[in-house]
């Protein structure tokens, strides 16, 4: 199956970033290299673009898509979470722009086999990195009936939680959870009827607490956005496609705690922690698609662009 996915925000991001024609950019989740490609497509003479993806078939559909830019870019399988890592490697000490489009793509939940999705019936899987361990099934088969119910309240932030994780316990003392199709129609039974006639699909709300779970996806994110800032050069921007409130809240709590650090008393009439800014929230509220694109591409309806430009 073809590597398929479009760039959520395209246009927003390629302006975010202000794409110098001899600059260092970074784009952390490469994916199918949509947003990379106008990175390069910018770039001249000593520009340069490292790519990141764990996804091993997103490495080989990016390498395919940017080979005609093979001069400037750098294609690397790890996580994001390693940047500071695969920057040292490759003796670069600051970039001028970073991106992260923190979606699954069209590609992950399309290929029935990764076991993304709710409408195929397939192995439950949803590793972006097929090099790791957990998988859903695990998740699912071993982990507690709390475990499960916390997970699913507050990576789902689905009310039905516990009846979900209740359900999902007795089902698999009766034999393993090993499918797509087994959850959905375990979650599909823990959720009234009138709740369902509502519209949306029943299992999407564990779906995604189980991905962000196997995929250690807010960890991730919350325990590295700092150090990425610290990696842009002065003027320097961040740009972060989110797709789902639980991400938006850490990115803008994030950012607004690197514009404004102090944490003096607000009564006290100079701050006296010494903590110094290190950059400014480019748009107060965040970016979203336009009608068109949400028409054209309804995967992005719940996409949010959030800047940061450092100083």
């Amino acid at each position: 199956m073809e590597f398929n996915h479009k760039s959520v925000l395209l246009d927003e991001v390629i302006d975010g970033l202000a794409v110098k024609p001899d600059g260092i950019y970074v784009d952390g989740t490469l994916g199918g290299a949509g947003h990379a490609i106008e990175v390069c497509r910018r770039l001249g003479d000593g520009g340069r673009l490292v790519g990141i993806d764990q996804d091993e078939d997103a490495i080989a559909a990016s390498s395919d898509r940017l080979r005609q830019f093979k001069e400037k870019v750098t294609i690397v399988r790890s996580n994001y979470s390693d940047l500071v890592t695969v920057l040292q490697q490759l003796d670069i000490s600051a970039v001028d722009g970073i991106t992260l489009d923190l979606g699954v793509s069209s590609f992950q939940l399309d290929t029935t086999e990764r076991g993304f999705s709710y409408r195929y019936d397939a192995p439950l899987d949803m590793r972006m990195d097929n090099r790791q361990e957990l998988t859903a099934a695990a998740v699912v088969n071993e982990y507690t009936e709390s475990d499960l119910f916390h997970l699913i309240r507050n990576y789902g932030e689905d009310k039905f939680a516990k009846n979900i994780a209740k359900n999902i316990v007795i089902e698999r003392q009766k034999e393993p959870i090993l499918t797509t199709r087994q959850l959905a129609e375990i979650v599909d039974h823990s959720i009234p009827m009138k709740i369902k006639k509502q519209g949306g699909h029943p299992a999407k709300r564990t779906f995604q607490a189980i991905r962000i779970e196997v995929n250690r996806e807010l960890e991730v994110l919350q325990k590295n956005i700092s150090d990425m800032i610290d990696l842009l050069k002065p003027g320097g921007r961040f740009c972060i496609i989110t797709f789902h409130s639980l991400e938006d809240r850490i990115v803008k709590r994030a950012f607004k705690e690197a514009q404004d650090p102090c944490i003096c008393p607000p009564d006290f009439p100079v701050c006296v922690c010494g903590r110094q800014s290190r950059g400014r929230v480019v748009a107060k509220k965040p970016i979203l698609p336009s009608p068109a694109e949400m028409e054209a591409n309804p995967r992005s309806k719940s996409a949010k662009l959030r800047i940061f430009e450092h100083v």
